[in-house]
């Protein structure tokens, strides 16, 4: 079973940050949402409520591009709750790209008629209040929506996640099994979500759907947990 890499910085304080924060927000759905906490950093990750998190968007820069879609999956270590997921589709302050819409499939027809994300933003901190968030990559959501609700409300909302893109790395790219293969001359491993799934036997998606995504990566989670971790492993030694 795999710990914590040596060398690696103490555990943030996330239930502390996420506490201080809920008497701060002017926002009532902030406010609910900082309200609910993040479970304690020694809680096992077979007790932890988690919610898979993926978006589509315009491009990679949170601050020049814009959430298109959200997909959300509610599950735990041993089950996935999918009448708990949640879809939506937002209408993004910028213009799509062809680009963006060849890379999501996301239409200008689609996005017509979409609400905007201050529309669905309580429904959305609801779905994720109290929960733990699993994403891949976690330079996407986190700080888009970050950057997106400050844009609407003045002040932003952070908080602590899973990302299955770094545990991934922690295994094949980090590992002393990884740096010899790199010695001796072979490429890294993908740590990519479809070829990281591939890994363990997992069935293919087709990708670059939020809620698509956001099920491969709560199945993924599963899958790096049963393999390489243990279901006691406390949060705070995979979260970042």
């Amino acid at each position: 079973m795999l710990g914590l890499p040596r060398g690696r910085a103490q555990v943030p304080d996330w239930r502390g940050f996420v506490s201080s924060r809920a008497s701060a927000p002017r926002d009532p759905r902030l406010a609910r949402f900082f309200a609910a906490g993040v479970p304690a950093p020694e809680t096992p990750i077979a007790e932890t409520p988690l919610v898979a998190l993926d978006m589509e968007t315009t491009g990679l820069d949170a601050r020049r591009n814009s959430i298109v879609s959200i997909g959300l999956v509610p599950f735990t270590l041993e089950r996935i709750g999918l009448t708990g997921r949640r879809y939506w589709i937002v209408r993004p302050r910028r213009p799509l790209s062809a680009k963006s819409v060849t890379f999501h499939h996301i239409t200008h027809a689609d996005i017509a008629q979409a609400p905007e994300l201050d529309d669905i933003l309580g429904e959305l901190l609801e779905a994720l209040a109290g929960r733990l968030a699993v994403v891949h990559y976690r330079h996407i959501e986190r700080p888009f929506l970050d950057v997106a609700v400050k844009a609407r409300l003045g002040e932003g909302v952070m908080f602590p996640v899973i990302d299955t893109m770094s545990l991934e790395a922690r295994i094949h790219r980090q590992s002393l099994l990884a740096r010899f293969k790199r010695w001796m001359g072979r490429p890294p491993a993908s740590i990519r979500l479809y070829d990281s799934r591939e890994r363990y036997g997992l069935p293919p998606y087709q990708g670059h759907h939020a809620l698509t995504d956001a099920l491969a990566t709560a199945e993924l989670l599963q899958a790096q947990i049963a393999h390489h971790y243990s279901p006691e492993i406390p949060i705070g030694a995979i979260w970042s």
